[in-house]
């Protein structure tokens, strides 16, 4: 296991090197008046220099690889220059945005995962019974069914009709609990935070909230998951060692627990792992629907605006977050499947 791990972390620094090689290029595409907001870390900057003088300080007509350079240096120090958007520097707006993505991603992580392997497990337990058809029909409607479709929908019904569970984050009175100088934020994850404040009715508001991104996210997932995980454990079961397990009169949940599933996840760690990253990187679309500040609704209004800053602020750390996630699950595989840890 530990040479296995030494032997990805060696890899590193290729891996990052050509991923910021290939943002670094994408970037050339733009001019130099655009890239000073890549750069610059105040507004004022603009109103004090010139367009020109902002260019010939952050060598902005260099050589391709004193560019580089430079914007590495500005990378690694924290420094990702200026949102438009947000009319702020980008770091501090990903510090604000990031932890609420990550909140709604670990929220909707562990219902999509836990019920899209067990459904799995039974689909494929129960082959071409009652139970299998059912579960075939729950996992094409999800998968084929749209995040826009589902998410109004919801919004439709729970919101609109019942009045259960509304958009946003917070309701008023919670961001202003949030703002007392008596709350602290310890991770910046509200439902965390209000838990270790013993906040319990800031942690349901919250909770509350979240109740139509996770619903949403976890429906369309836990779909694709569990027709993968059906699939490999079809494909697991038939194999000459699970017979033999039964032959010696193993009883069947050891079989499928022990055996055949864990053999079979494999293919699903991968999408576990993929799915992640996506969750990650931002949803665009659910997070716009349900007006949910995190990053993929910032990256939309971005985009909209043609913020090139944050932009390639986001499409970096989702980069980032592509690297440290590939090397996550490159290790779950490890843990899995012992053959991994000999290769």
């Amino acid at each position: 296991m530990l040479r296995l791990i030494v032997r990805r972390l060696l890899l590193l620094p290729v891996v990052v090197f050509g991923v910021t090689a290939v943002i670094f290029g994408l970037i050339q595409l733009l001019s130099p008046y655009q890239r000073i907001s890549l750069f610059i870390r105040d507004v004022q900057e603009l109103k004090r220099f010139s367009a020109q003088q902002l260019i010939e300080k952050y060598q902005l007509d260099a050589p391709l690889q004193v560019q580089y350079l430079n914007w590495m240096k500005e990378m690694a120090s924290g420094h990702m220059g200026w949102s438009e958007v947000a009319k702020q520097p980008l770091a501090d707006v990903l510090r604000t945005r990031f932890p609420a993505t990550v909140e709604l991603t670990i929220w909707a992580i562990i219902p999509m995962a836990l019920g899209g392997i067990w459904l799995g497990t039974l689909a494929a337990v129960h082959h071409n019974r009652f139970l299998d058809h059912a579960s075939r029909v729950f996992a094409i409607v999800g998968w084929s069914l749209p995040a826009f479709v589902f998410g109004l929908l919801f919004l439709m019904f729970f919101y609109g009709y019942l009045g259960w569970f509304p958009p946003g984050r917070l309701s008023v009175w919670a961001t202003e609990a949030l703002l007392a100088p008596s709350f602290r934020p310890y991770t910046g994850m509200v439902t965390f935070d209000a838990l270790l404040n013993g906040r319990l009715d800031v942690f349901w508001d919250a909770l509350r909230h979240l109740v139509g991104p996770v619903t949403t996210l976890s429906y369309l997932y836990w779909a694709q998951l569990q027709r993968i995980t059906r699939s490999s454990m079809l494909e697991t079961l038939r194999q000459d060692y699970v017979r033999t397990a039964r032959a010696k009169g193993l009883d069947e949940r050891t079989v499928i627990n022990k055996h055949a599933r864990r053999n079979a996840l494999i293919p699903v760690v991968t999408i576990v792992g993929l799915t992640v990253l996506a969750l990650l990187g931002g949803v665009v679309i659910t997070e716009t629907i349900f007006a949910f500040p995190g990053i993929g609704s910032l990256l939309a209004l971005a985009a909209l605006q043609l913020d090139y800053a944050t932009v390639v602020g986001i499409a970096t750390v989702a980069a980032a977050l592509t690297v440290l996630i590939v090397l996550l699950v490159d290790i779950a595989y490890a843990l899995v499947d012992p053959r991994v840890r000999v290769q």
